[in-house]
């Protein structure tokens, strides 16, 4: 196949799921716009945001909102629209490199386990049944606590407790693909493991850890948000949506209520447009949630049926006397 044609393949891809997204999932399109919305912000939020992120305006010390400060200013007259644009980069930074670390430590436990099984599979298990019995926040703050605030510590706790979660996922669909005929067939043909497993066990995986990783970034946002308002997160001087919640802003949001008001409205669109994507993704992706064609769409059930009909066709001609 040549890379005109292959070029082609993924562009009718693309095309067709944006037109199933707008066209059966009206929700999920909605979702799809403000996670745009909050990208853009993110990636232009050096040209975008009207002022520094800790630019001090002090003599403009918690001035509501006005043609200056257009979502007013803190206690220490930062200005609040530029802070809630660099909070978006963070946020897709954390959210991004969680979920992925996530969605790959997920895969990794659950398929190792499922396709080794045996004591291995038990020991694996076990481990993950303890972990799961630790609520997720108490949890995390634990970890926190004990390795320190940061970026990057922030990121590998929510990552790998996120997939020693979502690994058992990953162990039932391995459980599923080994008790397939297909994955007999290589087998008995005497197919090395590598092969097995690049060919058949990661291929049936990809668009599980894809619904994974589209699913699990607003709970991650959202799990960042809650650990740096109780002050286990990020560093104060990083412009975090959770922790423009907490701190000097609720001893002042009585006084200057937009302190907390728009923070938690830019974390409330941002979680509901990830949430109301990430469902889309998975009802449009997954098979078994549509009839198993997948992400293929008509043209997948049309391909299908086509495929089922010269099969029978070869049987029946095969059938017939000579």
């Amino acid at each position: 196949m040549s890379s005109t044609t292959q070029a082609r393949g993924r562009k009718w891809w693309l095309t067709d799921f944006l037109s199933r997204l707008f066209r059966e999932k009206p929700l999920g399109a909605i979702g799809a716009i403000l996670v745009l919305i909050m990208l853009i912000a993110g990636i232009f939020a050096d040209w975008i945001a009207p002022f520094g992120v800790n630019d001090l305006h002090m003599v403009d010390r918690l001035a509501p909102p006005s043609g200056t400060y257009l979502l007013g200013t803190d206690n220490l007259g930062r200005d609040l629209l530029s802070r809630i644009i660099f909070g978006a980069r963070i946020s897709i930074i954390i959210g991004l490199s969680a979920a992925g670390i996530s969605a790959v430590v997920g895969a990794v436990i659950g398929l190792t386990s499922g396709y080794i099984g045996g004591k291995l599979d038990l020991t694996v298990q076990r481990f993950v049944d303890a972990w799961i019995c630790f609520p997720m926040l108490i949890l995390y703050l634990t970890l926190m606590a004990v390795i320190g605030s940061g970026m990057i510590q922030l990121i590998l706790v929510l990552g790998i407790s996120g997939g020693i979660y979502g690994s058992r996922t990953a162990r039932a669909l391995a459980f599923w693909v080994k008790g397939s005929d297909y994955f007999e067939a290589a087998r008995s043909m005497g197919a090395p493991t590598s092969r097995i497993i690049l060919r058949h066990l990661l291929p049936n995986v990809l668009p599980l850890m894809i619904v994974t990783f589209s699913m699990s970034v607003g709970g991650i946002i959202l799990a960042e948000a809650s650990l740096s308002f109780l002050g286990f997160g990020l560093p104060p001087e990083i412009a975090s949506w959770g922790g423009m919640l907490s701190g000097s802003n609720r001893v002042f949001m009585e006084q200057a209520p937009w302190l907390v008001i728009w923070p938690g409205l830019a974390l409330t669109l941002a979680v509901y447009g990830l949430n109301m994507f990430g469902d889309a993704v998975r009802d449009l992706l997954d098979p078994r949630l549509r009839g198993g064609i997948g992400g293929l769409g008509e043209r997948g059930m049309q391909m299908a049926r086509k495929a089922l009909e010269k099969r029978q066709r070869k049987v029946q001609s095969a059938g017939q006397p000579e």
